[in-house]
């Protein structure tokens, strides 16, 4: 059963979040451990596993960047510790905008470094454009696999530039 599932809300790349929020209340109070202290062993064991689960399965579904992920791993296209390649030019592009980034640094440029960041951010929203409506027009999940692919390129890409984002702090 996946995460979907054990929520009873269909796969989404933006699945609703008050409907997530109201399933994982609903599923907490019905798999507390409080509620089965006086269970068996057995019982009490599974209402543990199935509140980690819940949990993990909320912390997922509440967060854009892990939806996008764990749907590409339902769909068996990211593996653990995956070295996906990603395209020379974009390589160059961003080992441009890092050395950039790490100039405006070193001079403690604050403008410089804040162009920078733009720059990143713009190139964030023009790889988001070729799969906007993916992402953004579904209910139900129903794509081919080279339309999961491209999400999935565009999956490590985002994922790269934040790296790059991140080392700003």
């Amino acid at each position: 059963m996946n995460y979907f599932e054990l929520f009873n809300i269909p796969i989404s790349f933006n699945p609703n979040l008050s409907d997530v929020k109201n399933k994982f209340y609903a599923l907490s109070r019905k798999f507390h451990p409080d509620f089965f202290t006086q269970a068996t062993q057995d019982e009490q064991q599974y209402a543990l596993e199935q509140s980690a689960l819940i949990n993990k399965a909320y912390k997922i579904l509440n967060n854009q960047e892990s939806v996008l992920k764990y749907i590409l791993e339902l769909n068996n296209l990211i593996e653990d510790e995956e070295k996906y390649k990603l395209p020379p030019n974009f390589l160059m592009q961003v080992m441009d905008l890092n050395e950039q980034l790490l100039d405006a640094k070193l001079e403690q440029d604050e403008s410089k470094v804040n162009l920078v960041v733009n720059e990143i951010n713009n190139f964030k929203t023009s790889i988001y454009e070729p799969v906007k409506s993916l992402l953004e027009n579904c209910k139900e999940i129903i794509y081919s696999r080279e339309e999961l692919l491209q999400i999935k390129d565009f999956y490590y890409k985002k994922k790269y530039l934040n790296r790059i984002l991140a080392g700003l702090h």
